[in-house]
């Protein structure tokens, strides 16, 4: 199939609008991503490191508020740490509205696309209120940075971060004979070395065994971080000797990160791996039940390139497979509010605007009514990619609540329905959403129709 620049707006950009241009071409697509992100240099979000509070700063408060139980501080230290939290809260607030953004105003779609896919891959998850606004810095540092590089570096910053030790509980590992176990009482946790084989790298049912999950766990304990510097590498913690893990051994001698870094390597290019990850991209992108064809040819380039993640791309977006028109994946929740505001051209400064109750009401609650609450995913394998996932009775109806109610809420002039019909759905809208939209009652009754037809809600 030739290469549409309606498809490449909705099934591999965040959707279209009118004001910025549909892509023109594959190279422009690709062109696009590997030069700058001027999408976080509009929209700035904070590493981990950068954030504040810290979690630093949540532990002097909270020992200082411990301390004071039953003295004339504890009101006044009580309330100090509350408004700590409160703080987070809203850092996370804005990094949503920042993420929002970026999918709203990019001009390369492609790449904002891109970090969700690989930052739900990645998942991680806040366990307390202290980490709420820190899971958006995790997406900044370990994530977006490395779009465009090896799988591998993106692996093994994402397996490293202090997030992804915190939400699989890896800074309480211990090597069953390293000094620090002895000393705590403490011992082997599996969590990350499972998941990263199970779910990052070889996937469900790849070549390894329960021997192979626990050698790799016993390889990563050392890996933890401090609440004020970051990632740190613990050798009191880690495993003495060496681990055999896939039949390859590593370590050995004094424990290092280095030996960590080479398994995670390693694991980056097996061949599991690479079938893994084309299978994933395929369906995240193009199909529920995509064309063979395509997830082989995705395989072998990242084979032929040792996870080389832009060969890859330039592989997806050259297949035939992946522009074949017709209805498509169905939008997950966020994908739908964010191309929804794109279509309708919603000013930035309007989002940047919203209070705390109008964000929540006009944005937050629905998403968690649609299906999707933000950054909150039931378990470390992400949301949920099939069609049946979102196409609920509840997710459905709060769609279609959410399609009649945002728009007028967020503009104060609503476009005519039969211009955004085509803004929204191209040249080719279906005829019967065309004459809806024309016949609606109300311009946000037609924009509602629209927004809420199976044609725009797949891409």
């Amino acid at each position: 199939m030739p290469f549409d620049p309606v498809i490449a707006a909705t099934r591999f950009g965040t959707g279209r609008s009118p004001v910025l241009p549909d892509p023109d071409s594959i190279d422009a697509m690709l062109d696009r991503l590997a030069g700058p992100d001027r999408s976080a240099e509009r929209w700035r979000i904070g590493d981990f490191t950068d954030i504040r509070p810290h979690l630093h700063d949540f532990r002097q408060a909270g020992r200082a508020r411990n301390q004071a139980r039953g003295t004339s501080d504890e009101a006044a230290l009580e309330a100090a740490y509350r408004a700590l939290r409160d703080r987070a809260l809203a850092i996370s607030e804005d990094g949503f509205v920042h993420t929002l953004l970026r999918g709203l105003t990019a001009e390369d779609g492609f790449r904002e696309r891109l970090s969700r896919f690989w930052a739900d891959h990645f998942t991680v998850v806040s366990k307390r209120g202290v980490t709420r606004h820190l899971v958006t810095p995790y997406v900044e540092e370990a994530i977006r940075p490395h779009l465009t590089a090896r799988f591998a570096d993106m692996l093994k910053a994402a397996a490293t971060h202090p997030m992804m030790l915190d939400y699989l509980d890896q800074i309480r590992s211990m090597g069953p004979g390293s000094a620090a176990a002895r000393r705590r009482n403490r011992g082997l946790n599996e969590n990350l070395a499972r998941e990263v084989l199970e779910l990052h790298t070889l996937g469900v049912g790849g070549p390894y065994d329960q021997t192979d999950v626990r050698q790799f766990a016993e390889l990563l304990t050392g890996l933890s971080y401090d609440p004020r510097d970051g990632f740190t590498f613990r050798a009191d913690f880690a495993e003495p000797g060496a681990e055999i893990v896939l039949g390859r051994s590593y370590g050995g001698a004094a424990p290092s990160l280095d030996d960590v870094l080479l398994a995670l390597d390693d694991i980056a290019v097996h061949p599991a791996t690479a079938r893994h990850l084309a299978e994933k991209l395929a369906v995240h992108f193009v199909a529920d039940r995509p064309d063979p064809a395509l997830v082989a040819a995705l395989e072998a380039r990242y084979v032929a390139t040792g996870g080389d993640l832009m060969a890859v791309y330039g592989a997806l977006l050259s297949h035939p497979a992946s522009w074949v028109a017709g209805p498509g994946k169905v939008m997950p929740p966020f994908a739908f509010v964010c191309g929804s505001l794109r279509a309708l051209a919603v000013p930035p400064r309007r989002l940047t605007r919203l209070d705390t109750r109008d964000l929540r009401s006009v944005l937050l609650r629905p998403l968690r009514n649609m299906g999707q609450a933000w950054e909150q995913p039931l378990g470390p394998d992400g949301w949920p990619e099939a069609a049946e996932a979102w196409i609920t009775p509840q997710g459905m109806a709060a769609r279609m609540t959410w399609a009649l109610d945002a728009p007028e809420r967020l503009l104060d002039d609503l476009p005519d329905p039969r211009d955004f019909v085509t803004t929204a759905l191209g040249p080719g809208a279906p005829e019967p959403v065309v004459f809806a939209a024309g016949a609606a009652e109300s311009r946000a009754d037609g924009i509602g129709v629209v927004l809420a037809s199976a044609a725009f809600q797949r891409r």
